[in-house]
């Protein structure tokens, strides 16, 4: 780790731990039952690129994933435990080279602060799992004005 890397974690870091949980835990009440595995376990479910992104917050390479020119109908879930996270009719194309949705399916994700990149951004992850999805913003189109950009190799999709 460089001496550049290490400031950046560390302001990242300081800068977390000084909010206050409400500011980052968007977390919605549900019935989703908590899946927690080790990560040996994860190991050996997951491809290594899904266990890098999935457990280790990592990012596929733009337009690597085959998911992000598929526009059948049907459901993507996590490629960790199959929670159903986006319907395809919210997917919509938006040139960034990973699969992008307008809104998740209601109460089946979980949203952070991230600071990795230093400014703040939105990350969301699987609210069973846990497994890393991707980062939200705000340049998507109607109705949300969202867009939920998603890492194609952390999601299966599921023909209707």
């Amino acid at each position: 780790m460089n001496r550049r890397t290490f400031i950046r974690a560390t302001l990242a870091a300081v800068a977390l731990a000084a909010l206050p949980r409400s500011l980052y835990a968007g977390r919605e009440a549900g019935a989703i039952e908590k899946l927690v595995k080790t990560d040996d376990e994860w190991r050996k479910i997951l491809t290594p690129m899904q266990f890098d992104v999935l457990r280790n917050e990592a990012t596929e390479p733009a337009f690597s994933s085959p998911l992000n020119k598929e526009y059948s109908k049907g459901v993507y879930q996590c490629a960790g435990c199959e929670l159903p996270l986006f319907d395809s009719s919210t997917k919509f194309d938006s040139g960034t080279g990973w699969p992008s949705f307008y809104a998740p399916i209601a109460g089946h994700v979980e949203t952070k602060r991230d600071f990795k990149l230093i400014w703040p951004r939105t990350e969301y992850h699987c609210a069973r799992c846990g497994g890393h999805q991707g980062h939200v913003f705000d340049d998507g189109p109607a109705p949300t004005g969202q867009r939920w950009c998603n890492n194609g190799v952390a999601l299966h999709f599921i023909p209707a």
